[in-house]
């Protein structure tokens, strides 16, 4: 998976097929499903669904919590929550069955789990929320200080998850985020498409600014 730069699609299929194909189309670089109230059947029909979609597209396919459905699905990893398998234990099994490149990421909200996730073998953090969202209204709300802690004890990519729109999404940019993980800022979008595009424009300019390469404005 990319260090920087990442835009990272949360999707759940309930929000429309046909959203989920625009923005697999539109240049996402990782797309998770993560479906709430399914049967274990139910997710893995899901999931064997946008894993055909994401072999099409040459986007990297996780499953949310569901270590097990992402196995099943052939998916390319799985984003573990602090309530769900341990990093280290999905770490053993997936390289137990030979599967030496399966991403593992893993939810950070402190600097000790962040910490602690990174030294169990996880790929990649996600921290937030950064503002408030439908999907996790009763979240509590990232400040920077604690992300920079976060980003201070764990050096893998961090992706900024919770409530980030065009319009808010530089904060964790700014402070040093390898990404961001967008769900209704997509695909409740008027234009899934506009939505992509506009993500993937502000995720250039932070990056050049990082590094130092700001690009003039073309006459």
């Amino acid at each position: 998976m990319k260090k920087q730069g990442i835009l990272y699609g949360i999707a759940d299929r309930k929000l429309g097929d046909e959203k989920i194909l625009e923005a697999l189309s539109s240049g996402l670089d990782m797309i998770q499903l993560r479906e709430k109230d399914l049967t274990s059947a139910e997710y893995l029909r899901d999931a064997m669904w946008l894993r055909e979609q994401t072999r099409k597209s040459g986007t990297l396919f996780l499953v949310n919590d569901r270590l097990d459905i992402a196995l099943a699905c052939g998916a390319d990893g799985v984003h573990l929550g602090q309530s769900d398998i341990p990093v280290a234990a999905a770490r053993e099994i997936t390289e137990r069955m030979g599967l030496k490149n399966f991403i593992i990421g893993a939810t950070a909200k402190t600097a000790e789990q962040a910490r602690r996730a990174c030294e169990e073998g996880a790929d990649y953090l996600g921290s937030g929320a950064w503002y408030a969202t439908s999907t996790k209204p009763d979240a509590t709300l990232i400040e920077d200080g604690t992300y920079l802690e976060i980003l201070k004890a764990a050096p893998i990519p961090n992706v900024a998850i919770g409530g980030l729109t065009a319009r808010n999404c530089s904060r964790p940019l700014q402070l040093g985020a390898g990404g961001i993980a967008v769900a209704g800022g997509i695909f409740q979008a008027a234009s899934v498409s506009e939505a992509v595009r506009a993500f993937k424009e502000i995720l250039e300019r932070e990056s050049h600014k990082r590094s130092g390469n700001i690009r003039s404005p073309q006459k």
